[in-house]
């Protein structure tokens, strides 16, 4: 089969490979998108120590079933499907108390690190085990489908928020998980949604997503704008989608007192901790990790619009044009948002 093979840091090709066959309890997917997510990129040049090569990559993915494995009972070849990006146990106690993005034995499809190696999606086929599987309606196209992980994640970011309904929250940082947490927290009932970035461009997809107001601005002048907006008390939560110093203290700052900051970003693996608010404004830091089962419900919610992923989708590409796809956003080329890799195609490029 043909696969994008990160043969070293920083170098893709088109690589033939032995097409994976499906083991028990496992399924064969012929892959029909996948998208390339931040994580890959940062994997790509060997800056996250998570893409060790030589590894084929990808985790968001949709396709049809080409084959199952034995004792699979619950998918047929032919079905369109989409799955988990987490593959877990099923039998330690965090997934046996439904914290399957927690699971001891967790690993991840796309990663190749010091603990676990798993062939990725940027491929004609796939093997994943079936417990991560999930059938998508008929109509659902694939490219969506290929956004799911994603939105499984700004779902999960705002369930471990504790949401009661009718809160006002700030979003900071408008990339793809940031538009989609927006999103996924006006589903959840929030009165209120303020998204903050220092790129115009971004901004504008988020108010046309829904956002209330933006506010092009960080550190001390974008917590000025929110104290302005709350009537200088704060919004009741901070989803930060970004993982910086700047960010994370901007986010302490932003939400009242006795209120939550949820940590989604983690671009860096360490941050200054403004301690001393955090504990006399009594701020609940609460940590969000992948998903955890919200599959489903990210199905439902795009599938009825309320989620909507088509207009961040910038394009849809061949395994051929992977690598240049893949220069262009470590490089931070504007105006990029998710781009759609389909193995099925040739050398068409479909861009919106």
């Amino acid at each position: 089969m043909k696969a994008l093979l990160l043969s070293e840091y920083s170098h893709l090709e088109v690589a033939e490979l032995p097409q994976p066959v499906a083991g028990a309890g496992e399924v064969l997917v012929q892959v029909a998108a996948c998208g390339i997510c931040g994580s890959d990129v940062h994997g790509y040049d060997g800056s996250s120590g998570r893409r060790i090569p030589p590894l084929v990559m990808g985790h968001e993915a949709a396709g049809v079933i080409a084959a199952v494995g034995q004792g699979v009972t619950h998918f047929a070849v032919g079905d369109r499907v989409t799955f988990d990006s987490t593959v877990y146990c099923g039998a330690c106690s965090y997934c046996l108390s439904g914290q399957i993005n927690l699971c001891d034995n967790r690993q991840v499809v796309g990663v190749s690190c010091a603990e676990f190696r798993r062939a990725g999606a940027f491929a004609e086929f796939v093997t994943v085990p079936e417990r991560i599987v999930y059938k998508l309606p008929a109509d659902f196209s694939f490219a969506e489908a290929a956004m799911l992980e994603a939105v499984a994640v700004a779902i999960h970011g705002v369930a471990v928020s504790d949401l009661k309904g009718g809160e006002t929250a700030l979003v900071i940082g408008a990339g793809m998980i940031g538009l989609l947490t927006l999103q996924a927290a006006r589903a959840a009932g929030c009165s209120l949604v303020l998204v903050a970035d220092v790129d115009a461009t971004r901004l504008k997809l988020a108010a046309e997503a829904g956002a209330d107001t933006t506010i092009l601005a960080s550190g001390a002048a974008m917590v000025a704008e929110v104290l302005r907006l709350t009537g200088g008390r704060g919004v009741d939560l901070v989803l930060e989608a970004v993982g910086r110093d700047e960010t994370v203290s901007a986010a302490v700052d932003a939400v009242r007192k006795g209120g939550t900051v949820t940590l989604i970003g983690n671009i860096t693996p360490q941050v200054t901790l403004p301690l001393q608010k955090v504990v006399s404004r009594q701020i609940r830091l609460q940590g969000s990790c992948a998903s955890s089962g919200e599959y489903p419900e990210a199905i439902e919610l795009v599938a009825a619009g309320k989620i909507r992923v088509s207009p961040l989708i910038t394009a849809i590409a061949p395994l051929s044009d992977g690598a240049s796809w893949f220069a262009r956003l470590h490089a931070r080329e504007p105006n990029l948002m998710k781009i759609v890799i389909d193995p099925r195609m040739e050398t068409e490029v479909a861009s919106r």
